[in-house]
């Protein structure tokens, strides 16, 4: 077998799948190509870009045969963003890669045996469905060829949109986004064109000089917008020139506020906050509910489909009244206020303080009453102790970060034994990781994917389990 190399073309390949990652996958001699740009059911010519012992990483160099579920991408960014990997693909295989992915992951990597999969739970639209977004300033634009093959002089290098992946001091400026209803494209645009008519400095990375930093826009399904600058350089005059453009330019925003943010990073929670025009929060509504989003606050960046994911977990809870529910992991307390009238009391835990304070804030906004929360870390709280003295759980609903739960966690579960848990997770594989440990005390009974983030590869799933 020819010796393969970096830069090698190698050809036909004909993609058979999709990884975790989202990456398309070919083999061909023993070797599994993961390929950047392909679709399943592509015969294609690749580019290697690293070779390992069994795989090979590689990029799309041309289709010989496109696949009958490729389609033709939206957005002129597509391929040099990386935020929409699959928008070359057609929703309907999305789906059900989707789903295929979540039934591998608990069937081959958990070795579950899982009574019933129901279908994955589609988003209604396909784009235009996120509620917060961020865009980071930058004075090192990212140049197509064209530009650096025609070596334009004083070509103006300030862009506004998203890091180029890999890249960290390089930033791709979008003119348009598909990901979140108008205004955003218009504010973003707007900020952008004055910022640099009025001489207002770009963010440099690498030297950490420059004014605007990063923009976030927040809107909710209401209408209510909320707009975040961060500030490295504190220039008090043409920040306040800037607020009062978007002001006078776009009177309907709810909520204009500023962090002055000189760390090595961009992060906010430990970042001081001042609103300088209209309100600290905006409203998000879930059926009868209200939430108040801070611009710090945790909240499911896709709000329609956040409810069809809430409906889900309450449906699998079934609950009845008498209920004393847990809710693990719970960020801002929207599944236990969500859950909290349909049984006895719910006990919330969550690492971060701030949520718990916006989850307490937000069961009072509610006349919720039977919810109490707690903040630290999970295996730190949750215990025996913890559990004799705020009662025994008859329902967990645990919502964990990525990484799963910790083995100390499930332990505490298990030592519970709850009749039911409800198990949300937004990465299938930890999931099944953690459902592994809980097999010989619990049967799974059903579990449903839902797809809260169309063009890319993450999916969210919803597992329920009975105590055997």
């Amino acid at each position: 077998m020819e010796k393969i190399k970096y830069g090698d073309i190698v050809s036909p390949l004909e993609v058979i799948d999709i990884n975790n990652e989202g990456k398309a996958v070919a083999k061909l001699n023993g070797l599994v190509y993961f390929i950047n740009g392909a679709v399943p059911g592509d015969t294609v010519s690749v580019k290697v870009i690293k070779k390992k012992k069994n795989f090979v990483e590689s990029t799309l160099n041309e289709i010989i045969l496109p696949s009958p579920n490729r389609i033709e991408p939206v957005c002129k960014h597509f391929g040099t963003c990386g935020g929409c990997k699959w928008q070359n693909m057609s929703y309907k295989t999305q789906l059900e890669l989707k789903q295929k992915y979540v039934e591998e992951a608990l069937l081959r990597i958990g070795k579950l045996d899982v009574k019933q999969f129901l279908p994955i739970a589609g988003n209604s639209s396909e784009y235009y469905y996120r509620n917060k977004m961020e865009f980071a300033f930058s004075n090192k634009r990212w140049l197509t060829k064209e530009e650096i093959n025609t070596s334009v002089e004083n070509i103006n290098r300030n862009a506004l949109g998203f890091h180029i992946p890999g890249m960290f001091d390089k930033v791709l400026d979008i003119n348009e986004c598909f990901l979140q209803e108008s205004p955003s494209n218009e504010i973003r645009n707007a900020i952008k064109s004055f910022a640099i008519e009025n001489n207002i400095s770009f963010f440099d990375i690498r030297n950490k000089t420059g004014t605007l930093r990063n923009l976030m826009i927040r809107s909710t399904s209401s209408g209510e917008i909320m707009l975040l600058l961060q500030i490295f350089d504190m220039n008090t005059e043409q920040v306040t020139s800037l607020t009062n453009f978007i002001k006078q330019k776009f009177p309907f925003v709810h909520s204009i506020q500023i962090a002055h943010n000189t760390k090595g990073n961009d992060t906010l929670q430990d970042v001081n906050i001042e609103t300088v025009f209209g309100n600290d929060t905006i409203s998000e509504y879930m059926n009868d509910l209200k939430f108040n989003i801070s611009a710090k606050s945790f909240f499911q960046t896709n709000s329609k489909q956040a409810l069809t994911l809430y409906e889900i977990a309450k449906n699998f809870a079934d609950l009845k009244g008498s209920e004393t529910v847990y809710d693990l992991y719970t960020g801002t307390g929207t599944i236990a206020n969500f859950v909290a009238r349909q049984c006895k009391k719910v006990v919330g835990i969550e690492y971060v303080s701030d949520a718990i304070i916006d989850a307490k804030k937000n069961a009072v906004l509610n006349n919720i009453s039977n919810t109490s929360f707690f903040s630290g870390d999970m295996k730190n709280i949750l215990t025996d102790e913890f559990i004799n003295i705020h009662g025994k759980p008859d329902v967990i609903i645990t919502d964990p970060p990525r990484a799963g739960m910790a083995e100390e966690v499930i332990k505490v579960i298990l030592n519970a034994a709850p009749k039911k848990i409800v198990y949300v997770s937004c990465n299938p594989s930890t999931q099944a990781r953690d459902l592994a440990l809980l097999k010989d005390n619990y049967s799974i009974e059903k579990s449903q994917a839902v797809d809260m983030f169309p063009q890319t590869a993450h999916v969210e799933n919803v597992v329920l389990l009975k105590i055997k």
